[in-house]
């Protein structure tokens, strides 16, 4: 007794009280029902002395037996309907010992009188505990709920506790930005930790119950802890998290933490959910031994070298100690960003040059070859917004498809050893503009891998990029903080997507696989709804889709269908060593008809000619379906 505290003590007393007065109102409430309906007086207890010993004996051993099933090492915020059962189990295993004992000094009540004594008092203490919870303790935390902010844990192992652990040092220090956090409760798969305390916070469930407990227990943060999680299991619990109305962050991967002297501050290293934890797969990983290999000690180009995938190719080629890397861009903002951000990362260690040129401009392209004679080419410039190619579709081709062919021409006149050509999903089957444009260079690429030349020409293709410019998660971004409705074409519009890391990573594995003339693909994991990740952003916003955030379906685009294909039908797939990888199969390139129907798309986009342009576009690729989208 002298371990219990104040509110153990209070939570006694009221049981021991309710009890005492069911056995009152039960002897009460079968002396009035033997005079209404004639009934035996044995049925209650007539003898005011027996029925104070029934009371003492019903009071303690009830006490001692919900003592022994737990009820009183629990708060009271934290009962749940376990609880509620072992509250139950006790009174009933208290009043049997009590009418045992009573029997033994011929005091006991009649069995109905236990009977009816049992339902009155089993209901009396769990009604007091559930109304003592909605009651007292809501209006408890409304000042606790001002200044903490509400967060149910997910994963109750070693990375949890050292949170925890960290949550409560910063409630100490007035100025840790972390200190507002309060952990209520927690979510574990494992059966074993159900009910579990991990410094003093409960696993109250597991993650299917999330959004419940969301709601129950008024939860505003749902912090995700587990770092070792593969991305499917991720992406399954954060889409229950997603549901609820909560903010949600996460620990990164378990390879991405930061230790320090051996003590990981894990708190600071909790970021906000990104959508790419939603894609439901394994961060694809590549082989860096051989992208070192291809890149150390050569000279790099990357066209388009400013762009979302430009940039991040920039960035990855710097890490492997190239002898020169070689920026070119037309728009000189991008190219200057990035320049800017290598230059502070690598100071001198680092020999970059950025020159603002456009691949259309054969001469001048040329000369930038001969002065600085590069070994690798990565061509990512192009354009590629699709409803601006479909009304600009001659400026698509010049800049597609003739800047590729300046590339492929000028690195073969140089002996460059490898050419790596940025492609899309969109040029498979293609119904707009751009991805017919894109396919046209695949062709070309393919061309100039057949005509024996000494350079190493590849393509690599991927679907979506996270976060590129002109891709639907900044729109998205865009739209809800500026409190507008988020717009999606379709409903049902589909699209496969990668990171931009991964993205270039590909382009780099591709180069250092590569032996000329193939289409290497990423396995990208299932299509993801484009509505579905619109809804999951809003929520990420804690926003709730459709009533704190309209979407809004616009219609497809002219050009844009409902899914996108990764590989044409004719290609086929071949495995590689790295098993998210594959490489379609060559297909054979009539030279002649080739170079006479790129000189007749030539004459029409000089002459920007749209409608004319269109239909060579569509001679040469004969899979290109326009005329439904035009």
């Amino acid at each position: 007794m002298k371990r219990f505290n104040f509110r153990k003590n209070l939570l006694m007393i009221a049981d021991a009280t309710i009890v005492a007065l069911s056995a009152l109102v039960s002897n009460a409430i079968l002396s009035l029902c033997c005079v209404m309906f004639d009934l035996s007086s044995k049925v209650f207890v007539v003898n005011d002395i027996r029925l104070l010993w029934i009371i003492l004996l019903n009071a303690l051993f009830c006490f001692f037996m919900l003592y022994i099933c737990g009820a009183y090492n629990r708060a009271w915020r934290d009962f749940n309907k376990k609880d509620y059962i072992y509250c139950t189990v006790g009174v009933m295993a208290g009043l049997v010992l009590s009418g045992f004992f009573a029997s033994l000094a011929d005091k006991q009540g009649n069995p109905l009188f236990y009977a009816v004594n049992f339902v009155i008092s089993s209901g009396g203490i769990i009604l007091f505990r559930f109304i003592f919870k909605r009651t007292f303790v809501d209006l408890t935390d409304v000042g606790r709920s001002e200044n903490y902010e509400r967060t149910l844990i997910v994963g109750a192992g070693q990375a949890a506790k050292m949170i925890i652990t960290d949550i409560q040092n910063a409630h100490s220090d007035p100025n840790n930005p972390s200190r507002n956090i309060l952990p209520v409760c927690m979510v574990d798969d494992d059966p074993k930790k159900r009910d579990l305390k991990v410094m003093g916070v409960e696993v109250v469930g597991t993650t299917k119950d999330i959004p419940r407990l969301c709601k129950e227990f008024k939860i505003k943060q749902i912090l995700f802890a587990i770092p070792s999680c593969t991305q499917e299991e991720r992406k399954d619990i954060m889409e229950l998290c997603s549901k609820t109305e909560c903010k949600i962050k996460t620990l990164p991967y378990l390879s991405q933490l930061l230790f320090d002297d051996n003590k990981p501050q894990l708190l600071s290293q909790v970021k906000d959910i990104k959508i790419e934890d939603l894609l439901g797969r394994d961060p694809i990983t590549f082989d860096k031994t051989e992208i070192r290999k291809f890149i150390e000690g050569k000279v790099c180009m990357v066209t388009g070298g400013g762009g979302s995938i430009g940039s991040e190719l920039v960035r990855q080629i710097a890490k492997y100690s190239p002898e020169k890397v070689i920026i070119v861009d037309i728009y000189e903002n991008n190219a200057y960003d990035i320049q800017q951000e290598l230059k502070i990362e690598y100071e001198d260690a680092l020999d970059l040059v950025t020159l603002i040129a456009s691949v259309r401009d054969y001469d001048k392209m040329e000369a930038i070859f001969k002065e600085y004679k590069p070994q690798v080419v990565f061509h990512a410039a192009a354009h590629k917004h699709v409803p601006l190619m479909e009304t600009s579709p001659a400026e698509a081709v010049k800049n597609n498809v003739f800047g590729t062919w300046n590339m492929v021409n000028i690195a073969e006149k140089y002996e460059v050893e490898k050419f790596v050509m940025i492609s899309t999903d969109k040029a498979v089957n293609p119904t707009n503009v751009m991805g017919a444009t894109k396919r046209c260079c695949e062709m070309i690429v393919q061309y100039k891998s057949q005509s024996g030349s000494k350079t190493e020409f590849v393509t690599t293709r991927f679907g979506n990029v996270l976060g590129s410019n002109g891709s639907v998660i900044p729109l998205f971004r865009r739209q809800i903080e500026a409190g507008k409705p988020v717009t999606v074409t379709h409903p049902d519009i589909i699209r496969y997507f990668m990171t931009i890391p991964e993205a270039v990573s590909l382009v780099l594995q591709a180069g250092a696989m590569a032996s000329g003339g193939e289409i290497f693909v990423l396995d990208m994991g299932d299509p993801v709804k484009i509505t579905t990740l619109a809804e999951n952003l809003i929520r990420m916003y804690g926003k709730v889709p459709y009533k704190d955030v309209e979407i809004k379906f616009t219609g497809l685009r002219p050009g844009e269908k409902l899914f996108e294909e990764l590989l044409m039908d004719e290609e086929g797939l071949k495995s590689t060593a790295n098993k998210k990888i594959f490489i379609g199969n060559q297909i054979d390139i009539n030279s002649q008809e080739l170079l006479s129907k790129l000189e007749k798309l030539k004459e029409f986009a000089d002459k920007n000619y749209a409608e004319e342009t269109v239909d060579v576009l569509a001679d040469i690729v004969p899979t290109f379906n326009h005329k439904k989208n035009l």
